[in-house]
């Protein structure tokens, strides 16, 4: 679908829940159980290089949980408790069948409306490719900071502003199919984008990276690190290559103040 002012209008008054649409879901599925799909290549390995030196003892929060990967590898890191939240039933459903620990909880409930119980405390907040699908990023920031103490840390990765800025989210192409060069347009302008991934329809929310920083620094948290991850572990690959003319991620580390 080709990018133009009225998708940038769209307007979406509730939690977006694109996992439980059947193939979305069957898509999503198969390229996770590949294992070399790009959250396991460069956005994982980026986000536990940001994560305090030791989980030994933490309370984590881990938003948009998926299939409960990162509750369980922080669990095997000695935390001594995760709460994973995801507002696909099929998500929670498959985490809950992958996980035998009961110092896991996997919640239904989606980033918006999600409540702690007033007996959880987090040391960490964890979240993997979901921020970018909430509209008011500035509001949930302010609900996280709450949740932690003073020191307490923030991780999260979206998808990179660079990407998400037109929502057509395709490479230029020669006649012959080679990758030109990545398309940047309309970066200023923020807001929702309708693009097609696995099904047509899919919103997510662009902002820029100045966004995703001063929204930190005025939630009340000091920025540790950005990462804009490339390859490094595979060699020369073309595939992997071309993850470095554009990059596909922004994973950013903050610190409540």
């Amino acid at each position: 679908m080709p990018f133009c002012a009225y998708e940038m209008q769209v307007y979406m008054p509730k939690p977006q829940n694109i996992y439980d649409d059947p193939d979305f879901y069957k898509g999503y599925e198969e390229l996770r159980k590949s294992g070399t799909a790009l959250n396991d290549v460069l956005e994982q390995p980026a986000i536990r290089s940001l994560l305090p030196q030791s989980l030994e003892g933490l309370h984590l929060l881990d938003i948009g949980c998926g299939f409960g990967d990162f509750a369980r590898f922080a669990r095997s890191k000695g935390a001594t408790s995760v709460i994973g939240i995801d507002p696909s039933k099929n998500m929670i459903t498959a985490a809950r069948e992958k996980t035998d620990d009961n110092a896991v909880t996997y919640l239904n409930a989606a980033i918006e409306t999600f409540e702690p119980q007033v007996t959880d405390k987090f040391d960490c907040i964890i979240s993997s490719l979901a921020l970018h699908y909430v509209q008011n990023y500035e509001d949930i920031l302010v609900k996280l900071a709450s949740w932690l103490p003073a020191t307490g840390r923030l991780v999260f990765s979206v998808e990179h502003p660079i990407c998400t800025a037109l929502a057509a989210q395709k490479w230029a192409l020669d006649a012959d199919g080679n990758k030109l060069h990545w398309p940047l347009d309309n970066y200023r302008d923020e807001g929702p984008r309708e693009t097609s991934w696995f099904i047509d329809g899919v919103i997510k929310y662009h902002r820029t990276v100045e966004s995703y920083v001063n929204g930190l620094l005025d939630a009340g948290f000091n920025l540790l690190r950005l990462l804009e991850p490339e390859p490094q572990e595979y060699g020369h690959d073309e595939r992997w290559d071309n993850h470095r003319r554009r990059p596909p991620f922004l994973v950013l580390a903050a610190e409540k103040r």
